[in-house]
């Protein structure tokens, strides 16, 4: 695990005992920390006896800690939780802000963050590939693998690439990028922000903390304004400075050109061989739940995209294919599909599942588009399987958050994969 001895005497109360809060208690209190922790789950706080003390932040005194460590999923806008530390004159930090900390005390390395609303888990996991087609001594955390405290450190010379939500930027001071990477900003999360603009400002303060070089896709008016205030080192790149994509079979679609012009950028910036930026285009296996191509059965390709959660994010995915099959739908982040309806002639039928699914189906038929209430992914999945002829794709990609039927967008995707395995051959 990451240790520093930055964390060495120090007062820390952390809240929420998931993955990386767990790595949070291990890593402060192997650095000589006194920690006090807590969870509403009573496993999750037995996981921690031993290593922590137990107290509910919302209980005991916080004056005298550091820092109140919370998870990104602590909704700081509306939970008690934030008046109690302002109240105390405890700092509200996260994991990512430990691991800025800790740098000082590491090997000499570099960090890459990405952030954006789509695209930056798919953007992370290829320069992470190409930093390892490259030959560098990399990992990949944050909002995707492990919790970046629970990994070992890099050796010198390593590579540190982060994805970063809007939640964890807003949990975090003092992270100096040495490569800062944004790939869209589009209406995401607002249950959590004052509006549009404070989302944005929260994606912004990325740049405001990293020195390093800016890699910023100025395809829509906010990364455009936040690209125009930048004093420092910038790179802009756009979706249609990829000209050929044919020989990199993972990165189909002009959202991908996106990401592929971000991560070549932020490679470059790495000082990456362009020879071994090709080659990792080339042989990037993809991420599960994006995109991803399950089976072939009947001639009938079968896409899981389960990590498209708004509409944004699904709009690319249909315009990648044609005769699409698509199955959307679940818990609505918005009432509408704008950013798809340019994409609707590569629509065949539509299925839609979830709390939104006679919302979408209302939105889509007045476009032409055969419409069936599924209700459930697994009737999706049986009634396309029907209908879809050979050389056509059965798409999940649900334009909707999962809460309302699964635990996260991994589990739906798995229920997809599961539903197509199920499927009778011929």
């Amino acid at each position: 695990m990451i240790t520093s001895p930055a964390f060495s005497g120090k007062r820390y109360a952390v809240l929420g005992l998931a993955r990386s809060g767990l790595a949070t208690v291990e890593a402060l209190a192997a650095s000589g920390a006194e920690v006090v922790a807590w969870d509403a789950d009573e496993a999750k706080r037995a996981a921690v006896e031993g290593i922590a003390a137990l107290g509910d932040p919302m209980e005991i005194d916080l004056a005298g800690f550091d820092a109140l460590v919370v998870s990104p999923g602590v909704p700081l806008n509306r939970h008690p939780i934030t008046g109690r530390a302002a109240a105390a004159g405890v700092p509200i930090i996260g994991d990512i802000e430990l691991f800025a900390e800790a740098r000082a005390s590491l090997p000499p390395h570099k960090v890459v963050g990405i952030t954006g609303t789509n695209g930056k888990s798919t953007t992370t996991a290829l320069i992470h590939h190409i930093c390892e087609t490259a030959g560098l001594p990399t990992l990949m955390g944050g909002n995707i693998g492990l919790p970046i405290l629970s990994r070992d450190p890099l050796p010198k010379g390593g590579v540190y690439v982060l994805e970063l939500s809007s939640y964890q930027i807003d949990l975090t001071r003092t992270l100096d990028c040495d490569v800062a990477v944004l790939t869209n900003i589009t209406p995401d999360h607002l249950d959590r922000y004052d509006g549009f603009d404070a989302y944005a400002a929260s994606k912004a303060r990325l740049f405001d903390m990293s020195a390093g070089t800016a890699v910023i896709a100025t395809e829509d008016d906010e990364t455009r304004r936040i690209a125009a205030a930048r004093e420092g080192a910038l790179v802009e790149v756009s979706s249609t400075s990829i000209t050929d994509q044919s020989e990199w079979p993972a990165l189909q679609g002009p959202h991908n050109a996106q990401n592929a012009a971000c991560a070549v950028a932020a490679a470059r910036a790495l000082g990456i061989a362009d020879e071994a930026v090709e080659q990792a285009l080339r042989t990037f296996p993809g991420l599960p739940h994006r995109m991803e191509r399950v089976a072939t059965r009947a001639g009938v390709l079968y896409v899981n995209d389960s990590k498209a959660t708004n509409s944004t994010a699904t709009a690319p995915a249909l315009g990648a294919y044609r005769d699409i099959h698509w199955i959307l739908g679940g818990l609505a982040k918005t009432r509408e599909l704008d950013a798809c309806l340019p994409f609707l002639k590569n629509v065949a039928a539509a299925y839609t599942i979830g709390d939104a699914g006679p919302m979408f189906a209302d939105i889509l038929r007045p476009h032409g588009i055969a419409v069936t209430e599924s209700g459930t992914l697994e009737k999706a999945v049986r009634t396309a399987a029907q209908v879809a002829r050979s050389g056509e794709v059965v798409m999940l990609s649900p334009a909707c958050a999962s809460f309302d039927q699964f635990r996260d967008y991994e589990a739906r995707g798995d229920a997809f994969r599961a539903a197509v395995k199920e499927l009778p051959d011929g």
